[in-house]
């Protein structure tokens, strides 16, 4: 069985595998008070299903995976820059993840592959679902929102111009200029638009209490267990709404991570962790929240589930 895998860890999962056939997605009960156009709920493979008998079909291919240790480039990673998983993104992005992202995230298509273009529709599906997700509960004008993880302000800047008044923090440094200086180029001389104000700070040290908060493409950095503590650390910021978008874990990404970890190249450099929506929302739960909305955003090489919280 021939197959292509590509994992991008360093901010969302983002894999193809040809040979294997994609998973059907099925609509399946939700909570839903409002409707998103065209946003289809995420489907689990169960080991039994079709697409799960060809991929176990590979003999060749499931005793590598069963050899292959990606914790252990991790782990030496970690101990070249004499940090932790923590230290590892703020390295990564500062230096070559930023140069890779900053062209993902970008406008510009010269240097960029098609995986890259790929990746970039994703994100603007992900970050167009969340604005209609946040208009949908009425005009954004005057509405603080803390955009936790901004990258380069693909998201702050919209809501800026839509009228929010935007707190947005990154773990690097590099990407937080970015995102400043790109905010400062498309906000000048906006009337009635307030520019963000822009921090370098890891999630863990977000503080303040804000009418939304969105973490888009970050949980992929946090293991299960310390996922857990940053979703109710971004619920306790969050007033009335919390946005989060999480690469799935189902049988048939948790695979696929697994194949892209066989070619893990230079600017992937930080491990990937798939959370399974229920995880999600048993961690909102514990601390008093709901799902109101959820949907799926895919690519050929993105997916990500896209989920609005609100207080019980």
């Amino acid at each position: 069985m021939a197959f292509t895998a590509i994992l991008t860890s360093g901010s969302h999962a983002h894999i193809s595998v040809s040979g294997i056939p994609s998973p059907t997605h099925r609509r399946r009960h939700a909570t839903k008070t409002l409707a998103l156009p065209d946003l289809p709920l995420a489907a689990n493979l169960s080991a039994d299903s079709q697409a799960a008998i060809v991929v176990l079909g590979g003999a060749a291919v499931a005793a590598t995976l069963s050899l292959t240790d990606p914790e252990r480039r991790r782990k030496q990673q970690a101990q070249e820059i004499g940090g932790d998983d923590k230290e590892v993104v703020r390295e990564y992005f500062n230096n070559v993840g930023f140069d890779r992202w900053k062209k993902i995230y970008g406008e510009e298509t010269e240097g960029v592959n098609r995986v890259q273009l790929d990746i970039r529709v994703g994100h603007s599906k992900t970050v167009e679902n969340t604005i209609a997700m946040l208009k949908g509960g009425g005009p954004l004008s005057g509405v603080t929102v803390c955009d936790a993880g901004c990258g380069t302000g693909s998201l702050a800047i919209p809501l800026a111009l839509e009228g929010a008044i935007v707190y947005a923090a990154d773990i690097s440094a590099a990407m937080v200029e970015e995102a400043r200086r790109q905010a400062e180029e498309a906000i000048a001389g906006a009337e009635g638009v307030t520019m963000p104000e822009f921090r370098v700070r890891d999630l863990e040290n977000l503080e303040g209490k804000y009418h939304t908060v969105v973490c888009l493409d970050v949980l992929i950095h946090y293991p299960q267990e310390k996922a857990e503590g940053m979703i109710s650390h971004l619920a306790s910021l969050a007033e009335n709404r919390l946005v989060l978008s999480f690469a799935p874990k189902t049988f048939y990404y948790n695979l696929l991570k697994r194949l892209g970890e066989l070619f893990p190249g230079p600017s992937k450099a930080t491990r990937a962790y798939l959370h399974a929506e229920r995880d999600v929302e048993r961690a909102l739960e514990k601390v008093g929240w709901r799902v109101r909305r959820r949907g799926f955003i895919t690519t050929q090489f993105y997916f990500a589930n896209l989920v609005e919280a609100v207080p019980f």
